[in-house]
């Protein structure tokens, strides 16, 4: 099922971003400067004023979220998709931009946060999708973009049956004026199979 941004924004923020507004069919989003999500890991630090825009998730469907690239340009700009089971029980799965490279990459927390990524280079400036997909208490986390096929990004454990949550994210730790286009958020067939790629929707 698709519906429009206009009609996601039932949703609930985690955190109000600064500003929110419609463009035609996308859906353009401020984040505050400092926003961010992470548990402590490596770096010690709580952060858990990220912008996540939320709708309860069942995980009898895949979730998909896409946005544009194009104003990703300093560390640590980032967008995606959020699975959300509580402050402390949350996976971020998107794109950001680390060393001056554009990379996709997804951070799992169970009361800690760990961090995997890949550099994109290639994906600069590009229509990206991520998707994650439910089944036996885990997600399987792909993602693409308008010109590049699916990539498998992590599989990782969410075993909560209960009180899930997903939406769209984006958070902006080092500047203010960050702004993202998101250009979809839809609920689509899961997975047939870990290693069959899923269709690609227009």
């Amino acid at each position: 099922m698709t519906l429009n941004l206009l009609q996601r924004q039932a949703g609930t923020w985690t955190t109000e971003p600064v500003a929110s507004r419609m463009e035609g069919e996308r859906l353009i989003v401020e984040a505050k400067e400092g926003s961010d999500f992470w548990e402590k890991t490596y770096y010690g630090f709580v952060h858990q004023s990220g912008h996540a825009l939320l709708e309860p998730w069942e995980g009898n469907e895949a979730i998909e979220v896409s946005f544009d690239l194009n104003s990703f340009t300093e560390l640590y700009d980032q967008a995606g998709l959020m699975l959300w089971h509580g402050s402390n029980q949350w996976i971020k799965a998107g794109v950001e931009v680390n060393d001056g490279v554009v990379h996709v990459g997804a951070v799992v927390t169970d009361g800690y946060s760990d961090w995997s990524l890949s550099p994109v280079p290639e994906w600069g400036g590009r229509i990206v999708t991520i998707r994650a997909s439910y089944h036996n208490e885990a997600v399987v986390i792909r993602a693409r973009t308008d010109e590049h096929a699916w990539r498998t990004i992590r599989v990782a454990r969410f075993a909560y049956s209960e009180n899930k949550q997903a939406g769209l994210f984006l958070c902006s730790p080092k500047r203010a004026g960050f702004e993202v286009a998101f250009t979809k958020w839809r609920s689509t067939a899961p997975d047939e199979d870990l290693h069959t790629d899923p269709p690609i929707l227009d």
